[in-house]
């Protein structure tokens, strides 16, 4: 088995809870494709945190939540406004691009996050016939550099982006995350600040699989039944993945264990903070620790506790915490740093 290591929150297992909630649903047969029972329970829990008003589409995973979201929001000559770090942009082997064809208008960020400034420039050639049409902000919360939009943040882009026509798409594979940062609820950093669609992540978080796209935009909410189809993401035994959200949800879980990996992350940058030759390079706000380090640390490091580098020409890496990362687990990561740091030394 070896050490748990810390590239990614993806690595962890899965919580007791929501193994149980999967054991359960296996008795007995159930109508296919979402019309069980376990799915309406599933989806009248999120009804319950998000409103009454919510459509719950459940998927495989999140390159599909996100590219089921986007055909429903944009035409192939529109365009989707994200950070150059997003998940679409980068992680996602351009499958939103190919299946929406839709071109993702990516913006440098220094730090993830959007702003009404950053994308200003880029909202231009309206009803140019010769120009992609941007109809689609993305939003990722929180972000891939473990950095947060505050609601205030949130509120002022989702109106700066209706004011001018466009729909908002949030991101929300570390939804969970963020709003265990921020001491709010999940409703409060999507739907309650103007996002129109929301992809809910969860398998980060403790979920052996599944996603869910909520769309909030009554006007959306028609096409995505035979999109989700047409894109392969409906899953014919759904009860299996919508019960693990029933649990999920169950006296906020979600917040329980997200609290957990966020308070490792912010001892595990304590820690390694106070190595001189270590640089932290983000706000340490969700679960994620970005760092410099010297380049001839990796390769041991991670022979012992694997990671991602991030950026190689920087030596920048990345180390992500879960629900399951344990004070020992951190303690024992940065004594082998400072082991290396002495031998290199």
């Amino acid at each position: 088995m070896g050490n748990r290591g810390f590239a990614s929150d993806n690595n962890a297992g899965v919580l007791p809870e929501v193994m149980q909630a999967i054991a359960d649903a296996n008795s007995g047969h159930a109508i296919a494709y979402g019309g069980d029972e376990y799915t309406r329970e599933a989806e009248a829990a999120l009804r319950r945190v998000f409103g009454e008003a919510t459509q719950c589409y459940f998927v495989f995973n999140g390159t599909g939540a996100n590219v089921v979201a986007l055909q429903a929001m944009a035409r192939s000559y529109e365009g989707v406004v994200c950070a150059a770090t997003a998940h679409i942009n980068v992680d996602e082997c351009g499958a939103p691009e190919k299946l929406s064809g839709c071109k993702l208008i990516d913006v440098p960020t220094p730090d993830g996050k959007l702003s009404p400034e950053l994308i200003a420039p880029v909202l231009h050639g309206f009803g140019f016939e010769h120009h992609v049409q941007p109809r689609v902000l993305s939003l990722t919360q929180a972000s891939e550099m473990g950095t947060l939009y505050s609601i205030e943040e949130l509120r002022a882009l989702c109106a700066y982006a209706h004011e001018r026509g466009l729909l908002v798409h949030m991101d929300g594979a570390r939804l969970s995350n963020a709003a265990a940062a921020l001491n709010c609820s999940l409703a409060d950093i999507s739907v309650k600040v103007g996002v129109d669609v929301l992809s809910l992540g969860a398998t980060k978080n403790g979920l052996m699989f599944g996603e869910a796209v909520l769309v909030f935009n009554p006007e959306l909410q028609g096409p995505l039944k035979y999109i989700r189809k047409q894109s392969t993401q409906l899953f014919s035994k759904m009860r299996f993945l919508s019960a693990q959200y029933t649990a999920f949800l169950k006296n906020e879980l979600w917040r329980k264990s997200a609290r957990h990996a966020n308070q490792m992350a912010q001892l595990l940058a304590r820690e390694v903070g106070a190595i001189k030759e270590v640089q932290l390079t983000q706000k340490v706000e969700s679960n994620a620790v970005f760092a410099l380090i010297p380049k001839e640390w990796i390769a041991p490091l991670q022979a012992a506790y694997f990671f991602y580098v991030w950026d190689e020409n920087r030596s920048e890496v990345r180390w992500m915490t879960s629900f399951d990362t344990t004070e020992a687990d951190i303690h024992e990561f940065v004594a082998q740093m400072r082991r290396i740091a002495e031998l290199k030394g």
